[in-house]
């Protein structure tokens, strides 16, 4: 049987790091409420950003050679990445990955990413198995209710979206949202793996990449209609996906529903926290993802005027 990656991994006092590698911005054509999205360039450069951004989890693929590393086949049934995006990564960036080993007996252990400048990226927590307490678990607890919604002012803690069901075969276009194929993506993938398209691993099938869970996750996510006042940019400030029951295999058709399980704020956005769970064709849990869809509030051209109606 091959090997699941050939990726470089340096180690040096307890901590496992990988390459630098230079991301490839797929989502120039991102489409989403009819206008373009964070990741073009005119729209982020309005925003302040110098370009549009590469989407956060496109930055997992880095962590999956130094996880499997560590845990070997159990990464891809039972992983789970936990990460807050910190800064923002633009197409020709080098950026590389590290984390650090688990101690004697832990499942979980503390993630990273830096720019060749020294920016941190992201931060967060890798483990498998069942491990409670993960880096956005404790984000969560730290953060303070939003007190004063505008565009998220419909928006309540406990919404439910109806059951929908997402496949994701090789050369199928995921539409709007993501506008390109599995096979595309195959072709730039910082990390790739024989595991992603062929049939020679433990489970016999071609398996998702960790990176591409996101996007078949969301990929009918706009059918939801949750009542967010838009036209409105957003971005991931936040992400967790965590395999219960994996791996996620192409081909093969899931149901997805998705929760509203936290409202936060901060100076420059609104930021809603949506649970979505995955199930499998006998009905069991597959998998969950955590999502911090933060909406940029200088996007929405009448926030002013409705934060003085609704708080004056």
């Amino acid at each position: 049987m091959t090997t699941a990656f050939d990726t470089e991994i340096a180690e040096s006092n307890g901590v496992l790091t990988g390459p630098w590698r230079k991301p490839q911005q797929m989502l120039h054509a991102q489409t989403y409420d009819s206008h373009a999205s964070i990741h073009d360039d005119a729209t982020a450069q309005k925003l302040g950003f110098q370009g549009g951004t590469i989407e956060g989890p496109t930055h997992f693929s880095q962590f999956a050679p130094l996880c499997e590393r560590i845990w070997g086949k159990a990464w891809f049934e039972t992983g789970c990445l936990s990460a807050h995006y910190r800064n923002p990564v633009f197409e020709g960036e080098e950026v590389q990955a590290s984390i650090e080993l688990p101690k004697p007996g832990a499942r979980i252990c503390t993630i990273g990413m830096t720019r060749k400048d020294g920016t941190e990226i992201l931060r967060g927590t890798a483990s498998v198995g069942d491990v409670a307490e993960t880096a956005l678990s404790q984000r969560l607890k730290e953060l303070k209710p939003l007190t004063d919604p505008v565009i998220l002012h419909d928006i309540k803690v406990g919404m439910k979206t109806s059951r929908q069901e997402v496949k994701m075969d090789p050369d199928q276009h995921m539409g709007d949202l993501y506008p390109f194929s599995l096979a595309g993506k195959l072709k730039v993938i910082t990390e790739p793996s024989p595991y992603y398209s062929g049939r020679d691993n433990p489970w016999g099938r071609p398996i998702v990449p960790f990176e591409m869970l996101s996007v078949l996750f969301q990929y009918r996510a706009r059918e939801d209609r949750l009542p967010v006042r838009g036209p409105a940019v957003g971005l991931f400030a936040d992400q967790e996906i965590r395999l219960l029951r994996g791996p996620v295999f192409v081909g093969e058709s899931y149901t997805t529903e998705r929760e509203v399980v936290f409202l936060s704020g901060s100076r420059r956005t609104e930021s809603m926290w949506v649970k979505t769970t995955v199930f499998g064709g006998d009905g069991a849990v597959v998998a969950t993802m955590l999502l911090n869809l933060a909406s940029i509030k200088q996007s929405y051209a009448p926030y002013e005027k409705e934060y003085a109606s609704l708080y004056s």
